[in-house]
């Protein structure tokens, strides 16, 4: 009888060491890293515009999407060209309109989220003069947990749609 159930555990771990093997065999191949891209997160719809005075800071304005398992969050931005970049919201305070700097940005997963005027945005400082309408830079997003992700967004000049 002891023989027996040394008989049917082998026969259970064999079955289940098979089974494994077979979902391994299913599993789809892993998604192809970029260099500073982060696979999960989809932007569009990506604009940086120009301010009406010149010298005056820039704002970029994008669509996200983060497609992965759990949320992440936009730690800060970079705009190639400029001295200096944060991350802002518009708010109303005591019945003005404001802006400032804010902390990460939580994006959930599925969920878009607009950058946008009225909204958040990445203000884009001492931009270099060079910069026109036309041209396209390259801003770079700094994802919670070390990861970035670049993108490349549209100049636009301060009178055309943001």
């Amino acid at each position: 009888m002891i023989g027996m159930n040394w008989k049917r555990f082998g026969m259970s771990a064999g079955l289940a060491l098979v089974l494994a093997l077979g979902a391994c065999a299913e599993e789809a191949p892993a998604p192809v890293e970029v260099e500073g891209v982060f696979a999960e997160l989809e932007i569009t719809n990506a604009r940086l515009a120009l301010a009406p005075v010149s010298g005056n800071p820039a704002a970029v304005y994008f669509d996200a999407v983060f497609n992965g398992e759990r949320g992440i969050s936009i730690t800060s931005a970079d705009v190639a060209g400029a001295g200096n970049t944060m991350v802002h919201a518009t708010a109303e305070i005591n019945g003005k309109m404001t802006m400032g700097e804010v902390g990460p940005v939580a994006l959930r997963s599925g969920e878009p989220l607009s950058f946008e005027p009225g909204g958040y945005h990445v203000m884009a400082m001492q931009l270099d003069p060079s910069v026109a309408a036309g041209d396209s830079v390259e801003v770079t997003l700094k994802i919670s947990g070390g990861k970035t992700h670049k993108f490349t967004a549209d100049v636009r000049a301060a009178g055309e749609e943001r």
